[in-house]
């Protein structure tokens, strides 16, 4: 089976990131690997592509860059730092989940505060 490979322009598209973005990932050492075409383009993978979602999730949920950059270079080590990877994700895990219950607690006062103002509304009518 033929890999297909993406145009930096096409995985920015997929991705939703900028070409900048993706360059200044690689820079960094998010993204280790990207193959290049014999004129030095980027060319990415469909596995690059699934590591860089994996990785905007990580985002998305709070992750900082730094840690973000140890769990990549983690990775790039192989299966020998299968352990270290479990521990970062369950780390972070436990933070999403403590931001998710501060969360669902501020929303719950934004709800009542929504609820005294509707009561408020109908008793001034």
């Amino acid at each position: 089976m033929e890999t297909k490979f993406f145009t930096i322009q096409q995985t920015a598209e997929i991705t939703g990131l900028t070409a900048h973005t993706l360059r200044y990932y690689e820079k960094i050492g998010l993204l280790n690997g990207v193959h290049r075409d014999s004129n030095g383009y980027r060319e990415y993978s469909e596995s690059d592509i699934s590591w860089i979602d994996f990785l905007l999730r990580l985002r998305i949920t709070g992750m900082n860059i730094r840690d973000m950059k140890r769990f990549s270079h983690l990775r790039s080590q192989g299966d020998s730092t299968i352990q270290a990877r479990r521990e970062l994700l369950e780390a972070h895990q436990r933070t999403v989940l403590a931001k998710m219950k501060e969360l669902k607690k501020n929303l719950m006062s934004i709800e009542e505060k929504i609820e005294t103002y509707k009561w408020m509304e109908e008793t001034h009518q």
